[in-house]
């Protein structure tokens, strides 16, 4: 088996929309790291005004996604290392664990505890006192939140396929800043307007239990988004492989020259969102010297890179393919 790793790290710079890269989404997790830290702040001293148990949730939501951009920030910056001996394939996953911690981090922190902060108001419940400035920074920060999503939408954009919907973009990219932060800014705007509800309600009606239900719908909406960030990034821990058009265009890079005659079977699994270990067994002619064969893989190797440049390992075996032997399955398999 012949293989091959990309020594030179000048390809970093290339992020292709199949890694979801675009430097990581860093702009759009600084917008929103800039944006959380000034409105949780206002949210803060606002609750201390008026006892709004919506603004407490809403403040501690609003810290916690500012812990949360740090984590994804620690992530990109830790995912950076170069490789060791006790680990080889580098530590670009770096970026996976983080964040998963961020979902576990947004359902404890924000999610639970907005839950149970709604809860003890409707059993415990309080006359709010000068509503109109929580109204006041509700307001406020939804701008600022708009801004902040309006930035991550950006960045995605410059990255998501023609057609590709968030969603999809979001169940399907290799690099989770930009999901996290697209996910994180959705519910934060969401939950300030239920926020809002609440404490406009209660501020109408005089009954208090509109801000208390709903604190409990913004924990309800965390714990939510909280699961499926928790959902996609496990699938990433565990190790995908590369998009269905990403692998077309390896399988077309490899079958592209004389020396191959066809892909018997391949393996593709992303090492880090920029990083992706390609493994195939690739069918030569029966009578081909060995330095032809080596020639072959060399120059298929090449064709690779080119095609996609994240593809940084390679590992690929001649063989002779035999009736019966099956295609190159995961070419044709559809998106994890």
């Amino acid at each position: 088996m012949s293989e091959s790793t990309a020594t030179s790290q000048s390809g970093s710079a290339e992020h292709s929309t199949e890694s979801g890269g675009h430097g990581g989404g860093t702009t759009a997790i600084l917008a929103a790291l800039a944006a959380n830290i000034g409105i949780a702040i206002a949210k803060f001293v606002a609750f201390l005004i008026t006892g709004a148990s919506s603004m407490l949730a809403e403040a501690i939501h609003s810290l916690a996604d500012s812990g949360n951009q740090v984590l994804l920030l620690i992530g990109g910056k830790r995912a950076k290392r170069a490789a060791t001996p006790d680990h080889p394939f580098g530590f670009g996953r770096d970026r996976y664990i983080y964040s998963f911690i961020v979902a576990i981090v947004l359902f404890s922190v924000g999610g639970l505890f907005a839950i149970y902060e709604g809860v003890h108001k409707l059993q415990h419940p309080e006359e709010l006192e000068s509503p109109i400035i929580a109204i006041g920074v509700l307001v406020i920060a939804i701008g600022l939140e708009s801004f902040s999503l309006r930035t991550a939408m950006k960045e995605t954009n410059a990255v998501r396929a023609p057609g590709e919907s968030y969603w999809a973009f979001i169940r399907h990219a290799r690099a989770p800043e930009l999901p996290v932060v697209l996910l994180e800014d959705t519910a934060a705007l969401t939950g300030l307007v239920l926020a809002l509800l609440g404490v406009g309600l209660s501020s109408i009606t005089g009954n208090v239990v509109f801000d208390g239900l709903g604190t409990v719908a913004i924990g309800l909406l965390l714990v939510a988004v909280a699961f499926v960030l928790a959902v996609e990034t496990k699938s990433l821990l565990l190790g995908e492989s590369a998009t269905p058009d990403a692998r077309r265009r390896i399988v077309a890079a490899l079958t592209a020259g004389d020396g191959v005659e066809s892909v018997i079977h391949m393996r593709t699994q992303h090492l880090g969102p920029e990083e992706l270990l390609v493994a195939a067994k690739i069918a030569v002619r029966h009578d081909e010297t060995a330095a032809a064969v080596a020639r072959a893989i060399d120059e298929a190797e090449v064709r690779v890179r080119a095609a996609v440049p994240i593809a940084r390992v390679i590992y690929l075996e001649p063989d002779i393919r035999r009736s019966g032997t099956t295609a190159p399955d995961e070419a044709i398999a559809p998106a994890g």
